[in-house]
Formats: C-alpha cells, sequence, structure tokens
C-alpha cells in the first residue's frame, strides 16, 4: 500500500506541478456539479492515475480537479468507490490515503442518502454529527502500518466538531435549514426494504447510505479533520419506498445541489 501510494503522489505531483492543496472534496451522487464553483487549473481523470480504481456509477464522472475556491487550494474527487462495485475497503479508500500525502488535512465528505427520520423530508440536507458502520469489511482489516496511522483508532470524533459548528453559522447566514443527525452505511447496492429501514430508525440512525463511512475512518486514521453531509433524497417509509430508485435519488440531489454547494463553498472560504 506504501508503495502504491507514493507512486500516485509523485505522478499526481508531476503533473499538477507540485500543486499543494489543503482541502480534500469528495463529492457524491448528483453533487458533481460542486465543480463549476472551483478554478480549476488541473484534471486528471482516474484511469491515468497509477493503482487508482474508476467509477462505474451514473453520477460519478471518475476525475480528479486540482484548482482554488478563492485563495483556498483544493483536490475534488469528481466521483467516488463503492465497496459494492467490487473494489476492496483498501481500493474504495485509496485516494483518502493519497490526499493525506499531497498534504490534506481537511476532508469534506458528501452523499445522498435515505431518511428514516420522520423530520426529514425529500431535499434536506444533513450534516453528518457520528455514523455507524455495518459494512460488511473494515478498511483498517489486516496488517497495520504505523506510517499510516494507529493499529486501533479512537472514533469518539468521527466528525470535527470545530468544523460542525462553523457550518451550523453558515447556514444560518444563508437562511437554510441544516438538519443534523447520524448517517449509517450499508454495503448495497440495494436499497433497504421496509424492515431494513425500521431498523436503521431503531438503532439510532437518521439516514442510511452505502459510502462516506470507509474513507472517513482513514481519513481519521491519518488524523485528518472530516465534515460530512448527505442529501436526503429519498424516504424509507410506507409512503414513499415504492418510487425509490437511482434516476429519482440523483434528480432528488440535483435539487438540493444548489443548497450544499453554497454550504461548502462558504465553508471553504471562510474555515
Amino acid at each position: 500500500m506504501w508503495d502504491k501510494v507514493q507512486e500516485s503522489i509523485a505522478f499526481l505531483k508531476d503533473k499538477t506541478h507540485g500543486f499543494e492543496p489543503e482541502y480534500g472534496i469528495i463529492l457524491g451522487s448528483g453533487l458533481g456539479g460542486f465543480a463549476d464553483d472551483i478554478t480549476i487549473e488541473y484534471t486528471i481523470e482516474y484511469k491515468d492515475i497509477p493503482h487508482f480504481p474508476v467509477s462505474t456509477v451514473e453520477g460519478h464522472k471518475g476525475a480528479l480537479l486540482f484548482g482554488t475556491i478563492g485563495t483556498k487550494k483544493v483536490m475534488a474527487m469528481q466521483g467516488r468507490f463503492h465497496y459494492y462495485e467490487g473494489y476492496t475497503m483498501k481500493e474504495v479508500t485509496f485516494p483518502v490515503r493519497v490526499m493525506k500525502f499531497l498534504g490534506i488535512n481537511k476532508v469534506i465528505v458528501s452523499n445522498a442518502s435515505g431518511g428514516v427520520n420522520p423530520g426529514f423530508k425529500v431535499g434536506d440536507v444533513m450534516m453528518i454529527k457520528d455514523h455507524i458502520n455495518m459494512m460488511p469489511d473494515h478498511p483498517l482489516r489486516g496488517k497495520n502500518d504505523e506510517r499510516f496511522g494507529p493499529r486501533f483508532l479512537n472514533m469518539s470524533e468521527p466528525y470535527c466538531r470545530k468544523m460542525m459548528a462553523k457550518a451550523t453559522e453558515i447556514a444560518q447566514n444563508l437562511n437554510f435549514e441544516l438538519k443534523t443527525g447520524v448517517y449509517l452505511a450499508l454495503q448495497g447496492p440495494t436499497f433497504e426494504t421496509l424492515a431494513e429501514y425500521r431498523m436503521v430508525k431503531a438503532i439510532g440512525a437518521d439516514c442510511v447510505g452505502m459510502s462516506t463511512v470507509p474513507e472517513v475512518i482513514v481519513a481519521r486514521h491519518m488524523d485528518m479533520d472530516c465534515f460530512g453531509v448527505s442529501v436526503i433524497t429519498d424516504m424509507g417509509d410506507e409512503a414513499n419506498i415504492n418510487e425509490v430508485n437511482h434516476e429519482e435519488v440523483l434528480l432528488a440531489a440535483q435539487k438540493a445541489e444548489p443548497h450544499v454547494r453554497d454550504l461548502i463553498r462558504n465553508f471553504i472560504l471562510e474555515y
């Protein structure tokens, strides 16, 4: 893993002439339009980067974007990787390893998720305050390389409280309601049954999805601060479950995208 990460880093530094991003941004389903908010200096497709996986899901374009938002240098993943695509957890989280050694210490993750909190509705944006990992594999499973991080990782603060406080302030200034809740990760790729949605709610989550948690675990393994948002693209209840499909998820994410873009753009400018 170490050698592969270093090869990817050497390639990217050469292609970007030593560009040193401060923020790493992982854009989820239907949120790729945030690329328009970046003054892009370099675009590098995943397929050209040594050891990088390639996105296979609609709504995930598959490129690294290097550029600026105001005076802040950022690297954005326009499309992420999922365990359900057949990748190992180490492959899913490989780009986060690369982020760290490009100089990134702040990670912003976004996703589309199914809501189970009755106070939520389709189109809401939820700040992730904590998560529940119910995926069948773990990105830190196996021999630990101390050059990346510790064998046993404290996960008491997966999402940075200071970042959450700043995002709350920004949302208030933008005059839109930012929900807060717990995200639960399942393997996918099936959407949940009604019984599974009820389970998600019963064990303390507010929404459920198929991503994000592995990336955050690996980011925290390397002592990177994380901030996450979920767009509620469907509701897991009897009234709405028959409407759930990938096209509807993408459509709902795209409708909420302006709010997410405003939040992330202002967050990066101000934090």
